[in-house]
């Protein structure tokens, strides 16, 4: 089965599994509002028990309810047609929901808006222990610029955000490496700076001398040839990031444009095509980060490394000296088929004694804060 057909499944699976339920115990009166609210509003709002309690004013419907983490809430209607709804403890993060009022799921209208899931729509941010990584802090911060350019590959305007270190503008000589990093199914080159946070862990990073300063481009990974004749949709991502992006990058910003300082990683649906675009362009490319994905989605069956990718893993003596960083990192909670494909490809790595470096996010899931923690593990040993 094709990654995107098993990464569908595997939402689908999420989706109809949907069922109505009370919640059943004491609810602790500590909510504040949600991080991500728009601005004066109260609602959706976290307590301390990590607890979701929405509400929204729809006097004429006749029921409402909270689609959080697979689960509905049923929300009850007060006297002037509020409704309000209460979760059961959610994990930490950043989660996707929405509300469904009469059989219609619809954005939460008190959140700011992420693409998502195909769509733009409502998400919360359940506060996490480790948070402060992400977090807004007084140090020097870098600029997110969007970068809008013609593909003649796609025949369309396409666009890329780039991240810039905050001495770029300042420091007109140095020159500095790039990562190339992509976001998931279903959602776009707007993941990584806004759900992801990207900016703010690479701005933390460098502030602590932990992370060197660099770029960071994040394009979206739908690109395809435009269709004649009705001809089933062909991606060419890989050949709009080498004989475009890339081109693109060098000629407009200051980067080192060798292999030894361009990385490249992705979540999900991107581990699945920046190993591909690494892997058959080592000369492009020196260090490589999987989060939760690998380049298939086989079964905990061996893979043949004969087969597997053009049998790009059989000389692993020559990989070893070519890749500089070949990092795979994983949440402790994903679903199936995420710890089976990506336990079968580190099985392979460890027979052929390929080098790599694993990192597991704990108690998180197919989900945002498996991914931040991803890229704060995987920044720090980029371009060493």
């Amino acid at each position: 089965m094709k990654v995107n057909s098993i990464i569908v499944f595997v939402i689908a699976i999420i989706s109809n599994t949907s069922f109505s339920q009370s919640v059943s115990t004491e609810v602790v009166e500590d909510f504040v509002p949600s991080s991500v609210n728009q601005q004066g509003k109260l609602y959706p709002q976290v307590n301390s028990e990590r607890r979701v309690r929405a509400s929204i004013l729809a006097p004429q419907a006749n029921k409402v309810q909270l689609d959080l983490g697979g689960t509905k809430y049923d929300m009850v209607k007060d006297e002037k047609g509020v409704w309000t709804g209460v979760s059961n403890p959610q994990d930490e993060g950043f989660h996707y929901y929405q509300l469904n009022i009469d059989g219609a799921s619809v954005p939460d209208p008190g959140t700011v808006y992420f693409y998502g899931a195909g769509r733009l729509g409502s998400a919360i941010e359940i506060p996490a222990a480790d948070q402060d990584f992400y977090a807004l802090k007084e140090v020097p911060h870098g600029l997110v610029s969007e970068n809008i350019y013609f593909s003649k590959l796609t025949n369309s305007f396409r666009r890329c955000f780039v991240y810039t270190p905050a001495n770029y503008n300042t420091d007109t000589k140095t020159r500095f490496p790039v990562l190339y990093l992509q976001h998931g199914s279903f959602e776009d080159e707007t993941g990584w700076s806004s759900q992801g946070k990207a900016n703010l862990i690479l701005d933390n990073l460098i502030a602590a001398k932990k992370a060197v300063p660099m770029i960071v481009v994040m394009d979206n990974g739908y690109a395809y040839k435009p269709q004649t004749n009705g001809a089933r949709q062909e991606s060419v991502f890989e050949e709009v990031v080498i004989n475009e992006i890339i081109p693109m990058i060098d000629a407009k910003f200051h980067t080192i444009a060798n292999r030894e300082n361009r990385a490249i990683a992705g979540l999900s649906m991107g581990a699945n095509q920046t190993m591909r675009i690494m892997m058959n362009n080592l000369d492009t490319f020196s260090h490589y980060g999987g989060f939760s994905g690998t380049s298939n989605y086989p079964s905990a069956d061996a893979i043949d490394v004969n087969t597997f990718l053009d049998g790009k893993f059989k000389d692993a003596n020559a990989l070893n000296k070519k890749i500089k960083l070949f990092w795979l990192g994983l949440g402790t909670k994903e679903p199936s088929p995420f710890p089976g494909s990506v336990g079968a490809f580190r099985t392979m790595l460890e027979k052929q004694g390929i080098k790599y470096v694993y990192y597991e996010s704990p108690e998180t899931a197919h989900e945002w804060l498996t991914w931040r923690r991803c890229l704060n593990q995987f920044a720090t040993k980029l371009f060493q």
